[in-house]
């Protein structure tokens, strides 16, 4: 069973492949002239809950770390 830090550090590397893969695909859009609209607003909730990630695991890890 994983420890709750154990469970956030493996989101944050989700997260960071979602965003990741996410920027691609914005950009394949964008290369060949198709809307984007859909896909950014897609990449921009993957960034803000990529950021409450960071937070959580920020707030578990300890001082110094």
């Amino acid at each position: 069973m994983e420890t709750e830090l154990e469970m956030v550090k493996r989101h944050v590397r989700q997260g960071e492949r979602h965003v990741k893969r996410q920027r691609e695909i914005v950009q394949e859009l964008f290369d060949h002239k198709h809307p984007t609209v859909l896909a950014e607003q897609l990449l921009l909730a993957f960034e803000e809950t990529l950021f409450d990630h960071r937070a959580h695991l920020a707030r578990l890890m300890p001082a110094g770390r």
